[in-house]
């Protein structure tokens, strides 16, 4: 089943909902302040689903513990806002890394694996951690720096690299075919939808594996899918136990086939 045939608009917030989302970044993270223990911020189911947090005020860092079969993944990261909404870690980002994680020790590997619209670094710093052969996390210029502290953090220098890589824009020769794909809330700006399908289409070969978790915001977000069936197929991951949890928060997490 095509989701793109099957976005309905009943769950999708308006845009005044949504902006009190991106201005309220924490609205649904579970996170503790420094000698505290942890506090809900908001009353949602979505808080089961994610990773164990502790966020420092001071310091402006968050340390995110995922369990997993072989014991607890801790990933640590510093989080600023001034670059814009890339610099948090949204829901998304977690929920895709912990389908990662729950996927076991084998599934990463050894491949090459790129992160679009990467922020802070997170999915892709997970992928090195569980044994990926090179990441490549990317984003704009403005991200760079934070992804470049976030790398070093987690010392995963040996198998990742911070790269920027415009949408749109010529795919470096080093990571293009790459094994995976992978991409968390990057459907939030309409002028840029036809530049993540062109790098998507650029990036992929009809063996890449593209794992793309986002949340439904808009109406407009309908038209991302009307570009992106001329290039990908998809379904929803549904091996994965929290989805009915994350999808009633509007979050999806699909796999694309590319189309030859």
């Amino acid at each position: 089943m095509q989701l793109a045939q099957h976005f309905d608009d009943e769950h999708i917030p308006d845009d005044d909902e949504e902006e009190d989302n991106i201005t309220d970044p924490f609205k649904f993270f579970r996170v503790g302040e420094e000698n505290m223990g942890t506090r809900d911020l908001a009353k949602s189911e979505l808080l089961s689903v994610l990773p164990g947090q502790h966020y420092s005020m001071n310091g402006k860092s968050l340390c995110l513990e995922f369990s997993s079969n072989s014991g607890p993944i801790s990933i640590n990261l510093q989080v600023d806002a001034s670059p814009g909404c890339g610099g948090i870690v949204w829901p998304a980002g977690q929920i895709l890394s912990n389908y990662l994680i729950k996927q076991g020790s084998d599934f990463m590997q050894g491949k090459r694996v790129v992160e679009l619209g990467s922020g802070t670094g997170l999915v892709g710093l997970i992928a090195a951690k569980l044994g990926a052969g090179r990441v490549w996390i990317t984003d704009q210029a403005s991200l760079l720096d934070i992804m470049q502290q976030n790398l070093s953090l987690n010392r995963l220098q040996c198998n990742c690299e911070v790269a920027e890589l415009n949408w749109g824009t010529s795919i470096p020769t080093a990571m293009s075919s790459p094994d995976v794909i992978l991409a968390a809330d990057c459907v939030y700006f309409e002028p840029a939808f036809p530049l993540l399908v062109r790098t998507l289409d650029s990036l992929a070969t009809d063996k890449t594996q593209v794992f793309f978790c986002y949340k439904k915001r808009r109406k407009a977000d309908k038209r991302f899918f009307g570009m992106l069936k001329k290039k990908f197929t998809w379904h929803e991951v549904m091996d994965d136990p929290n989805r009915n949890l994350y999808n009633r928060e509007s979050i999806t997490l699909i796999k694309l086939l590319k189309v030859v």
